[in-house]
């Protein structure tokens, strides 16, 4: 018994100085997805417009703070344009500018708060795979083009050259695309009309009022690899990701500096998220709060 208890006090030694340094592993070590497991993972937003898919992309990085970030936009749906941009400021909010740059898009947030393995993965392989990512994504659009099912409409312009593009018709109005991933990258089954597959009817308005958060400067350089998010190239990797900070003309704020609500609160009615969701003309039944 008195030589057991030595080796036993030696071995939780050992355990407690190793695990410090296999957690500093795990953490350090890079995530790594194939082609096929990319494709799958970019499937849902490969057809939204580059804007909008590069602020998803990066707000993705920060899968801790989409929970509540959903739920702040979802209580403050009502609020649009120059209103949502002063709450957006007035609430000293302390999230990153990328995650709070899809406020306007309640829905989008709540697609990626229902499933945070999925959000959580996206954002790890755009940390550590940003080219490849990059890649996934022109294949599925390569599909759903080849197949017939995108296409150039009232809504996006889909360009024709060697990469993809979708970007919306009007700058300031950027459509939600609503399409099923199932059926539009493989090839239409008899009695498809593919034409009506992809619904580009629902869309948010977004003018000068949210240009700090780098709408209006977001785009792909696709032949070089390169996003662009507030004009300047998004240089968030794997290794750096705890000390990068990406440059927007908002200010940050840290969990102690947020201010008390002081907006009405009201959450999306299920006619609303139904619009959203399926891609229909935007529903708002909560127009008398706006100016509150």
């Amino acid at each position: 018994m008195q030589t057991r208890k030595p080796i036993l006090i030696l071995a939780v030694l050992v355990v407690l100085a190793v695990a410090p340094v296999l957690s500093f592993a795990q953490d350090t070590v890079a995530p790594s997805f194939t082609p096929e497991q990319l494709d799958k993972l970019v499937a849902r937003i490969a057809l939204y417009p580059d804007s909008l898919l590069a602020q998803v992309l990066a707000a993705a990085t920060y899968p801790d703070q989409i929970p509540d970030a959903e739920r702040w936009a979802d209580q403050h749906h009502y609020l649009t344009g120059q209103a949502l941009a002063d709450a957006i400021q007035a609430d000293h909010l302390p999230w990153d500018p990328s995650v709070q740059a899809l406020l306007p898009f309640p829905s989008v947030l709540e697609m990626m708060a229902n499933d945070m393995n999925w959000t959580t993965d996206l954002g790890n392989a755009f940390l550590s795979q940003q080219q490849d990512v990059m890649d996934a994504v022109q294949r599925e659009r390569r599909k759903a083009k080849d197949y017939g099912y995108l296409r150039s409409n009232a809504q996006i312009i889909v360009s024709d050259g060697p990469y993809i593009t979708i970007v919306p018709v009007h700058p300031a109005f950027i459509p939600v695309p609503y399409y099923d991933p199932a059926i539009v990258f493989f090839p239409p089954a008899p009695g498809i009309v593919v034409g009506g597959v992809i619904r580009f009817g629902f869309f948010v308005t977004i003018g000068d009022f949210f240009r700090p958060w780098g709408w209006g400067y977001c785009r792909f350089d696709w032949g070089s690899h390169v996003v662009i998010i507030n004009n300047a190239p998004w240089r968030r990797t794997w290794i750096n990701r705890h000390e990068y900070v990406h440059p927007y003309g908002v200010r940050r704020y840290g969990v102690g500096e947020r201010l008390p609500e002081r907006h009405v609160l009201h959450e999306r009615t299920e006619r609303e998220r139904t619009a959203a969701r399926e891609g229909r003309p935007r529903v708002e039944e909560h127009r008398d709060h706006r100016s509150r």
